[in-house]
């Protein structure tokens, strides 16, 4: 039998090359040369997904990424985004845990009930090791400790990066950033930390992403565009989700608006499902 394929020219198209990079951690900057690369190559704006240095003997580098990815910035397009925890979460594998502070498991097919504890708890109470705990719970995911404070609120500051959840809505017990993201940068970083203004934070999440994907009339308030809005109490809007408890709602959230009908109101959810698939606008 014979199958004929066709292929279209991602830039013909308007594509973007969104990347989760080949290494975040001791050849982080090689494989930030290989995504621009393909970028150049492809003639595609690049989003990296999501960006961070990850191991303790990388811990700090990020002045010297972000440092790289602003002066290829000039060069070619470039987005990136981060999420605002120092934990990632992907699918459970050992390689990932030996490398880790602390493994959470989040989902487990064969072993369901073990979601939200410590790996290192679980091999105990298998009385395994943590290999041989890991190769039990597969198929499975987990929540790995691997980055540095400093380096997340390094990268959150520098101004072309969007805020991105990266959150994983199928797992049984799932990393916090699902549920707590967004309110997390407005209350602890921006609130407390003070790491930026409440007006740059929320261009952050709105108007810098629609910018960079090219979302007409979507991030911005003004007449003639979409009606997507959040109400919220600047003074307590805060997170609520934890490693521990990491399904919670938020603080703070009034109202949400999408395409000008309320879908989320007096803490809970409206019928109203005017949600629709957006498309990048082709200059």
């Amino acid at each position: 039998m014979f199958i004929a394929s066709a292929t279209l020219d991602a830039a013909e198209v308007g594509g973007m090359y969104a990347t989760h990079m080949r290494d975040e951690a001791d050849g982080v900057i090689d494989s930030l040369e290989e995504t621009f690369r393909i970028g150049r190559e492809t003639d595609v704006p690049v989003v990296i997904s999501h960006h961070k240095v990850i191991g303790a003997k990388n811990y700090g580098r990020s002045d010297e990424t972000l440092a790289y990815i602003q002066k290829n910035m000039a060069k070619q397009p470039i987005c990136l985004d981060c999420y605002p925890y120092t934990a990632g979460s992907t699918v459970l594998s050992y390689s990932r845990a030996e490398t880790s502070s602390r493994v959470i498991v989040t989902w487990s097919k064969p072993l369901p009930q073990y979601a939200g504890q410590d790996l290192d708890k679980i091999a105990k109470q298998m009385g395994v090791s943590e290999q041989e705990a890991v190769a039990k719970l597969l198929p499975a995911g987990a929540i790995y400790f691997r980055m540095d404070e400093g380096d997340v609120q390094k990268i959150l500051q520098f101004a072309p990066t969007m805020i991105g959840s990266d959150g994983l809505p199928h797992d049984a017990s799932p990393h916090p950033r699902l549920w707590s993201t967004f309110p997390r940068v407005l209350g602890h970083y921006r609130r407390s930390l003070k790491l930026f203004s409440l007006e740059t934070a929320v261009h952050k999440m709105t108007g810098l992403t629609a910018m960079n994907f090219g979302l007409t009339d979507r991030g911005v308030i003004k007449e003639g565009a979409f009606a997507d809005l959040t109400l919220f109490d600047e003074a307590t809007i805060d997170e609520v989700a934890t490693y521990d408890n990491p399904i919670a709602l938020a603080k703070g959230i009034h109202t949400v608006i999408v395409n000008g009908e309320v879908v989320w109101a007096q803490g809970q959810a409206t019928s109203a499902r005017p949600g629709r698939v957006l498309s990048r606008a082709l200059s």
